[in-house]
């Protein structure tokens, strides 16, 4: 019994030690997408830079949100990243990094 109790113990001190800290970020860039070429292109770049766990991109809207650790990177080193393949990329007035979960909303 004690050994279980152990182990259970053991096991939560374990997962409470892995929480990450997921965020999610909305962008827009320049040049803007205007095509599935353009989506390809950043979705090709951006997935190598570190930290970054999904790319949306919605060329309707003109925006990118990007859902990243934020234990690994940052909303600056993810603009930087942009710059590596030809695109400038600015977070639009009144949008900031949430909580993955608050984000839920975007697209």
């Amino acid at each position: 019994m004690k050994r279980n109790l152990f182990l259970s113990l053991l096991m939560f001190a374990a997962m409470a030690v892995s929480a990450k800290d997921i965020r999610k970020v909305t962008v827009t860039t320049t040049p803007q997408m205007h095509c599935e070429a353009c989506e390809n292109k950043i979705k090709n770049n951006l997935r190598f830079e570190k930290g970054v766990k999904m790319i949306a991109t919605d060329i309707e809207k003109q925006t990118v949100v990007i859902t990243y650790d934020a234990d690994k990177t940052t909303v600056e080193k993810l603009i930087k990243g942009f710059e590596k393949f030809g695109y400038k990329a600015r977070v639009p007035e009144g949008k900031h990094a949430v909580p993955a979960a608050e984000g839920n909303s975007c697209h």
